[in-house]
């Protein structure tokens, strides 16, 4: 079945470019000039995906991703003439799970969007469809992660990254090995979106109660932590 996609952009030219690169490879795109538009579309049909541009008026980009994780964990993908590493960051820590800076080359855009289905609809079946250390614990089945009972939502590519801590704990994973275990289909990432992510996920499980999920290991990566309620 053929992906659907939803493209808000307030310029037409890039909606048009988006739209024909997504349907030469098949998939189904719908599209939004605004963000009010943008929350219409969303609540009224299923998306696979969203593409977002930031820098649109009245509700911009990182609004519209706001209200949207409030209720649902569709990936987004943002994109925006800005390549302030401010943007790019505070995108990812609201939610967000890729950074396309304009000008894009379409097909760069098409083959991130692929490897962010790809991780959302095709992980490969683990040994265990449970993790967990302390009280943290992880569902593979549901995608559910939770502290002590409580639930903590996270995004696809959160998820993949605590899972993949999990897999091993006590072992040291670089940024490198982090981007190649969580993120698909060869895509260049730069560390600093695997930093912002790994901040996200403390984040989130400093507010279910601990303070010790991951852990730096200064000079090297991360490692998942005690996961000690810190309450």
């Amino acid at each position: 079945m053929a992906h659907s996609i939803l493209v808000v952009d307030d310029d037409p030219h890039i909606r048009d470019v988006v739209r024909f690169a997504f349907e030469k490879t098949g998939m189904t795109i719908s599209i939004a000039q605004d963000g009010k538009e943008a929350l219409r579309q969303f609540d009224r049909n299923l998306h696979d995906l969203v593409v977002l541009d930031i820098g649109m008026p009245e509700m911009d980009g990182l609004e519209v991703c706001r209200q949207i994780r409030k209720t649902a964990e569709t990936p987004i993908l943002f994109l925006s003439a800005r390549d302030e590493e401010i943007d790019r960051i505070l995108g990812l820590e609201i939610g967000g799970d890729d950074y396309v800076t304009k000008p894009f080359s379409p097909r760069e855009l098409v083959a991130r969007v692929n490897a962010i289905l790809r991780r959302t609809r095709s992980a490969p079946p683990p040994e265990s469809k449970t993790l967990g250390r302390g009280g943290l614990a992880i569902d593979i089945d549901t995608r559910a992660a939770s502290f002590d009972d409580t639930p903590v939502t996270l995004t696809a590519l959160e998820f993949s990254i605590l899972r993949t801590l999990l897999a091993r704990p006590g072992f040291v994973f670089t940024r490198e090995l982090i981007l190649d275990a969580a993120y698909a289909g060869n895509i260049h990432v730069a560390d600093r979106t695997i930093d912002s992510h790994i901040r996200n996920i403390r984040a989130k499980m400093t507010a279910a109660g601990s303070d010790s999920v991951i852990e730096t290991v200064h000079g090297v990566g991360f490692r998942l932590g005690r996961c000690e309620s810190s309450r």
